[in-house]
């Protein structure tokens, strides 16, 4: 399915409606629409369309289990499609809009869209652009990120026409995303509260108003994130987590050159630098990991044949990095 995709730039601090309608339109006739996020850019269809939604899963080549967020523009269109209990009311007070989903009971979203659970998987964005395109929309919006299956997620529009240029009708063009990791989903339906997936709010944020662990069963994939290989470059990827991170990753690399492979090293505080290897800086904070991590596994996957990359302590934003660095490739305590 090869169509002429269009890239509509706009500013996310003084949105321009038209624009914006543009992409809604296509929301409506049942087309794909990519769009920025605060977290990643998501890959958006009528989430009580049907056919719309299969797209979704053709373009991304994504398992039928995996089920999509469903993301929302008010706290009414949530009452309109699924149950939400009291804890899950709380969360919604205290943390919408964000980058928290929340697993509710379904309402009236399809099958294909929950991947066939009693379950639906809501947030609502905190980026202007992804309300209002939901709002003129007029329907909520079924949106994993807008990757092929198991890459990086992309954090910039040029990533997503990389991975989906000329499968999705329109990419919406607001820029480089603040979060840079997929949002925290939390099962409301049991309790304690399970997180399925750590993100940008943090289990001790979480624990000022709920009971919370994380879920230890995933059998049963309630949430994007669970159950497949995720945010994986092709390039062999080495995580490596302790002390003197530069020096063990310099030995492991120079390895590597002598057999003739490629290789990057992307870690914190480092200086960004070409020589026999390629040394890519992931910022300064935890914060700056989390949002340079994708696109800097995208670079150097381009150039590298091998990555080693620095592991985090689990803790805060720390967890939320390793739960994808896990998936991205082999950890290795050092």
């Amino acid at each position: 399915m090869r169509i002429k995709t269009r890239v509509v730039k706009v500013n996310p601090e003084n949105l321009e409606e038209n624009k914006i309608g543009i992409a809604a339109e296509v929301i409506k006739k049942g087309g794909l629409v990519a769009f920025p996020t605060e977290t990643v850019y998501g890959l958006g269809a009528d989430a009580l369309n049907e056919k719309a939604v299969r797209k979704i899963f053709e373009v991304k080549e994504r398992p039928a289990d995996n089920p999509l967020i469903v993301h929302v523009s008010s706290v009414e269109q949530i009452y309109e499609i699924a149950q939400p209990n009291k804890v899950a009311k709380k969360l919604i007070d205290a943390f919408f809009p964000g980058p928290l989903t929340l697993v509710m009971k379904n309402k009236k979203v399809p099958e294909i869209t929950t991947a066939g659970l009693d379950t639906v998987a809501i947030r609502m964005p905190d980026h202007k652009v992804a309300l209002k395109l939901i709002e003129l929309s007029e329907t909520p919006i079924a949106a994993p990120s807008a990757n092929k299956s198991g890459k990086p997620s992309p954090t910039k529009a040029e990533h997503v026409f990389e991975d989906l240029g000329n499968l999705v009708d329109v990419i919406i063009d607001g820029g480089e995303t603040k979060i840079g990791l997929e949002s925290t989903v939390v099962d409301t339906t049991v309790y304690p509260v399970e997180i399925l997936r750590p993100g940008a709010i943090t289990k001790e944020e979480l624990e000022e108003y709920v009971d919370v662990k994380y879920a230890e069963d995933f059998s049963v994939a309630k949430s994007p994130g669970m159950k497949y290989r995720h945010y994986a470059p092709d390039a062999e990827t080495i995580v490596l987590v302790g002390k003197d991170f530069f020096k063990k990753a310099m030995q492991i690399a120079e390895d590597f050159v002598k057999k003739g492979y490629r290789v990057g090293i992307a870690g914190l505080n480092l200086e960004d630098k070409r020589d026999e290897v390629i040394y890519k800086n992931l910022g300064r904070s935890l914060e700056d990991m989390a949002k340079n991590l994708f696109n800097v596994l995208r670079e150097l996957d381009k150039e590298c044949d091998v990555i080693i990359i620095q592991g985090v302590e689990e803790k805060g934003i720390g967890k939320a990095i390793m739960n994808r660095l896990y998936k991205a490739g082999r950890v290795f305590r050092i």
